[in-house]
């Protein structure tokens, strides 16, 4: 999918936030085409791709908010949402500004289609962040708010940096990367909840100026040629994603092309961005979802946006027993051993446990990155 780039009215790039890019080619007609995602963006000098993260200078490609972010906050794992992914656990949260995906629903669009570099107000280096997570107890920390497949190069820096200190990173992504990016940008993580935003090629291109074909290409590498723990996030919208046949699509897809013991949640939608015109979300329809999806095989479907204990716990698909009883965001109960082992049958739980639960609840902290900073820290 090709489009047309944004010329930048700040065509000047050259700070210290601006890193040389991966994966582009220079085209015969002396355009350089992002390789990054599907758009396949071809920019001329100083142009800018769709992203608007990604420029050509001086006859390359370049990530202009290398360093740069919107903001830190430590909060609950299960609000990435990660249900079987060191439960009960803090996570420090962070994202940088614009998207590859152009959603008319999106929920983070201050952030994620931001045209202002006032916007990434927090600065902060990949040692910055690891040192940050260490400090806080951290055991994780997420890519997210926008799409991280599009500062793929300060991502990976800062897993490096992470990994260094024994601290796992998150990718919270829609999955639109091409096939050569996407090794280097997953061998990066240790977990991924990826946006299916629907189950039609039509939404996807109504919607998100996007391709469904991307998507599902993206989760079935994920599944079945890495090991990267993946869970899936559909927002139902009313009367767009949230027909019976859709969710019955979709559910099989994932069942036979996927694994059953992939987690899905189905979430819930609030009028925002350029579909305030949209009904939120009613209660019943993620139920709905839900028990469509139980029926099509899928043993781990919750619903989020709306408190519901039952059907945002976690069971065992051995003896049925509530093994993770979530109210909210925290945990109130927790039946699995130190393995992830249902303690009443013994079980194995799927998913990335490695001792008991954590408490973080349903805290958020927002986090002052300068406390961090090496002439700070050392």
């Amino acid at each position: 999918m090709k489009v047309a780039p944004i010329v930048s009215k700040n065509a000047e790039i050259g700070d210290r936030f601006t890193v040389e890019g991966r994966h582009f080619a220079l085209l015969p007609d002396g355009r350089i085409e992002c390789r990054l995602c599907p758009r396949l963006c071809r920019l001329n000098e100083g142009q800018r791709g769709l992203c608007f993260v990604r420029a050509r200078q001086n006859g390359r490609m370049v990530l202009t908010t290398y360093g740069r972010s919107s903001g830190f906050a430590v909060d609950p794992v299960e609000k990435k949402p990660l249900a079987h992914f060191l439960p009960g656990t803090p996570i420090l949260s962070f994202g940088t500004a614009g998207c590859n995906l152009a959603c008319s629903f999106c929920q983070n669009h201050e952030i994620s289609k931001s045209r202002e570099m006032d916007t990434l107000a927090e600065e902060a280096s990949p040692a910055a962040i690891a040192r940050a997570a260490k400090a806080l107890g951290c055991r994780s920390v997420a890519f997210t708010y926008n799409d991280p497949v599009i500062f793929l190069e300060y991502a990976v820096d800062v897993a490096a940096a992470c990994r260094a200190e024994g601290i796992r990173t998150v990718a919270v992504t829609a999955g639109a990367i091409t096939k050569e990016a996407r090794g280097e940008f997953f061998a990066a993580m240790d977990a991924a909840n990826v946006d299916l935003k629907a189950f039609s090629e039509d939404f996807y291109r109504r919607l998100t100026k996007s391709r469904l074909s991307d998507v599902l290409e993206t989760l079935t590498y994920l599944i079945h040629e890495t090991r990267v723990w993946t869970e899936l996030t559909t927002l139902l919208i009313p009367g767009e994603n949230d027909s019976d046949a859709e969710i019955a699509a979709m559910c099989r897809w994932i069942a036979h092309n996927l694994n059953r013991n992939v987690p899905l949640h189905f979430s819930a939608f609030h009028p925002d961005h350029r579909m305030k015109d949209h009904a939120r979300t009613p209660h019943a329809t993620l139920s709905r979802a839900r028990s469509i999806a139980i029926a099509a095989g899928l043993h781990h479907v919750y619903v989020g946006n709306v408190h519901d204990r039952n059907r945002q716990s976690s069971y065992c698909t051995g003896c049925g027993t509530r093994v993770i009883e979530r109210d909210w965001h925290a945990i109130s109960r927790y039946r699995l051993d130190a393995r992830g082992h249902c303690t009443t049958c013994g079980t194995a739980m799927a998913g990335v446990f490695d001792g008991p639960a954590g408490t973080w609840g349903r805290k958020r902290h927002a986090v002052d990155m300068r406390r961090f900073r090496a002439d700070v820290a050392e």
